[in-house]
């Protein structure tokens, strides 16, 4: 009789091998940096403005002698946290007409972005480091979003082990900030994720109906 299966834990597929100093670091042995990108109304600038950012924008890619991942994260909206700062509010009021009208403020709020789906979006450019040791034969900068989806590929050596991880580190920031001055003149502003912020972002994408539902892991001071 065929002994079953040990079911595997949730982490083995997960491609991440460990965040580190803002660095996100995957099971090919690859070394990621993620930036939060502002957004940009396009529709609203002028026509001499949009050739402008256009331009800036060509300028950008073709000053890139590296492949970046840009992603559009779109989340609906989680207002639970608004929502409580406004009960909160309402229990210190003395007054009993303000309480009243806080509380229906709160339900109108609650009611209003329940029926009208009010979604989040935000934006993130994923720069990646290939470590030496790796040589020519890797397959290349899949990304890391990308590898969310694929399966894992393992090596006995990790850059988190390597006495070169500062090394490394370096480089991929270097990568970092030639993104972030070249997209500045677009008008993009760009600030690089710290490893709490990025556990946060991860923790996300694989529960995002804990997210909606304002669960999320307290991990900020």
């Amino acid at each position: 009789m065929p002994k079953p299966s040990k079911g595997k834990s949730a982490q083995d597929f997960v491609p991440i091998r460990e965040i580190r100093d803002g660095v996100v670091i995957t099971e090919d042995n690859r070394l990621h940096a993620v930036l939060m990108a502002s957004s940009l109304n396009f529709a609203l600038r002028s026509a001499d403005e949009q050739e402008a950012i256009t331009s800036q924008y060509q300028n950008f890619l073709n000053a890139l002698d590296f492949s970046v991942q840009i992603l559009i994260q779109s989340r609906r909206l989680n207002i639970e946290p608004y929502l409580e700062t406004l009960r909160e509010a309402e229990k210190q009021q003395t007054n009993e007409l303000l309480k009243i009208q806080t509380r229906e403020y709160i339900e109108f709020v609650r009611v209003f972005v329940e029926n009208t789906k009010i979604v989040s979006r935000h934006f993130y450019i994923v720069v990646t480091f290939v470590p030496a040791f790796l040589g020519a034969g890797g397959k290349g900068i899949a990304g890391i979003f990308g590898g969310l989806l694929g399966g894992k590929k393992k090596s006995a050596r990790g850059p988190a082990e390597d006495e070169k991880f500062e090394e490394y580190k370096a480089q991929l920031f270097q990568r970092t900030e030639t993104v972030s001055g070249t997209l500045s003149s677009t008008g993009v502003r760009t600030v690089p994720l710290e490893t709490q912020e990025l556990i946060e972002l991860f923790y996300g994408f694989f529960n995002p109906g804990e997210l909606e539902r304002g669960h999320a892991p307290q991990i900020r001071s």
